[in-house]
This record gives C-alpha cells, structure tokens and sequence, in this order.
C-alpha cells in the first residue's frame, strides 16, 4: 500500500509540467546548463526508472537531498515530525473529550429542548473548516482574551532540551517545566482547533450509537432485572456504541492529519505539515515525496491502533482472529 501511495504521489509530481531544474539554475542558465543537471539528478529518465531508484534508496533511508536547504531531506523530517505527533496526540485527545462529552450529554438530555440546542450547535460547528476556527480562536482567545500564546512552538528565551526530539516528553524527564509549561500552552490553540473539527462527528456518532443501543433487547432485559439508569449507560450500552464511533475515529484520522498543513502554518509550528507547504512552493520533489510518505504511514498507524481498538471492545472480531 505505501509503495502504491508513493508511486502515485511521485507520478503526479513528475507530471505536473514543473522543471524543479529551473529553481536551481541562476537566471539567464543555458539550456545545455539545465540539460546537464537534469542528467546528474537523473531527471532525464523515464518516470518509472526515477521512481525505482527512489525507492531503493528510500528502502536504505536515503530519502534524497532538499534543493530548498541542500540538507538531506530525512534529518529534516525526522526533526519535524515530533512536533508534528505532538500535536495530532494532544489534538485527538481533545477531541475525543470534547466529542464523547458532547454525545453523552446531549444522550442524557434526550427528549428535552437541551438535546435539539446541543444537536442544533453540533450541525453548525460541524459546518466550519480547520482554518476558520484556527482563525476564530486567535482572535478571541489568544488577541483579545489573552489567554494563550497563537505563534511558535515555545516562548522566546525558553529552550526545550533536545534527547528524543518530543519537547513535552523531554523537558518533563530534564525537570524543565517551564518549557513543558510553555510548550503545553502554546500547543493548546493549534490542538483544540484539530480537536473541534473531530469532536462534532464523534459526538453526533455517539448520540445516535447510544440511542440505537438502547432499542435492544439486552437493555431492556437489564432494566427488567432492576439495574439503574447509570449502571445500565456505563456498563452495558457504551462498549457497543463505542464501536462505530471507534471506526469512525479511524475515519476521520486522515482528515485531522491533513489538517496540520494549514494549522502548523497558521501557528507557525515546526512540524511536517508546515514543511510540506514550503516544499510546495518551491516545488521541492524529494521533501515533498518523503512527506507524503511520512503521512500515510501515520495514517496506517492511526488505523492500525483503530483496529486494534476495536478487537479489544468487540469479542467477536477477537474470536474470528
């Protein structure tokens, strides 16, 4: 799958009429200039020959160099991506918190004007793309309120240390709270803009998971035998109706992650999705193949922990495994 995903994303790159040459050549470069460097980046062969041999170095970790920096383009990614996990984790959670709440409440509600106003709000938030909230809360709760910071990954003069490349992880285990502090809030924006654009669905799927739930016969079965209202929620509706919203999760895991593009940019965030929009600007193969790549492992794994997920809760599919 991710060599299928990797040839696509290199056809489609390879086809747009683009000569990456171009961006390395000094203006007024003699077309025997450009046909020599298109020789020694192996530009001139066919696209399925490029691609092979991409992939045989990208097997033995060589992912090529960047022609925005001249570095090699995995130390780039692999000092990016911590950032990057750090915010999708935080993001996640948010969400989860925020969608599972949300469909609890409005479920306990039900029957009552509350649930239509919190299902009303739901179908409005869920209308609003990533950009506009980011935009929304930096207005709100980082210029106006205050609250927060909205730009960077840390506050100037602090410095997280640097051991596993996940700042939060490193400053907790050096004792530098500040820094962790300092990193927590100023991840906390970006997040709960991720978490906001998860959290509708997941309360929508749990509201109407939960309500499907409680039509089956188990459940009025246990309310004959004189078990309460929260017994009943916790214990036996909420591991069936976790279920779809899990899969749902899975879902929505390639949504969120491509939402860090934009997010990371508009929080100025050193992770991967900002990095992939400067290598579309300059139109930089080799950063832009490795990233695509970086991304759909991160959805397989996304979807691998799903999976998992899943199994746990559901007996069945751990008795079919």
């Amino acid at each position: 799958m991710l060599v299928l995903i990797s040839l696509i994303v290199f056809s489609i790159l390879r086809g747009i009429p683009i000569n990456p040459v171009n961006m390395l050549m000094p203006p007024g470069a003699s077309a025997e200039d450009i046909a020599r460097l298109s020789q020694q980046l192996g530009l001139d062969r066919p696209v399925i020959v490029q691609f092979l041999f991409w992939l045989l170095g990208a097997v033995q970790g060589d992912f090529g160099t960047s022609i925005q920096t001249g570095t090699p383009v995995l130390p780039m990614v692999l000092q990016a991506l911590p950032t990057t996990l750090q915010l999708l984790a935080f993001g996640f959670v948010i969400g989860l918190a925020l969608g599972l709440g949300s469909g609890l409440l409005s479920f306990r509600l039900r029957g009552t004007r509350y649930e239509h106003a919190i299902m009303a709000l739901n179908g409005i938030m869920i209308a609003i793309p990533d950009y506009l909230w980011a935009i929304i809360l930096i207005v709100t709760v980082g210029v106006t309120l205050q609250w927060l910071p909205f730009v960077g990954a840390i506050d100037p003069g602090l410095q997280a240390p640097h051991v596993s490349g996940f700042s939060l992880i490193d400053s907790l285990l050096d004792g530098n709270f500040s820094a962790f502090a300092s990193g927590i809030s100023h991840l906390t924006l970006p997040a709960l803009t991720l978490g906001l654009c998860i959290a509708t669905p997941i309360a929508r799927m749990m509201h109407s998971s939960l309500i499907e739930v409680y039509h089956e016969d188990y459940i009025h079965a246990a309310r004959l035998r004189g078990i309460g209202e929260s017994t009943l929620l916790v214990r036996h509706a909420l591991r069936n109706a976790a279920l779809p919203t899990i899969s749902l999760i899975g879902v929505q895991a390639s949504v969120v992650i491509g939402g860090t593009l934009l997010i990371e940019s508009i929080f100025g965030l050193p992770g991967i999705g900002a990095m992939m929009l400067r290598a579309l600007g300059a139109y930089d193969l080799q950063t832009i193949q490795a990233l695509a790549l970086t991304y759909a492992v991160t959805v397989q794994v996304v979807n691998m922990l799903t999976e998992f997920a899943l199994h746990q809760l559901n007996p069945r599919l751990r008795s079919q495994a």
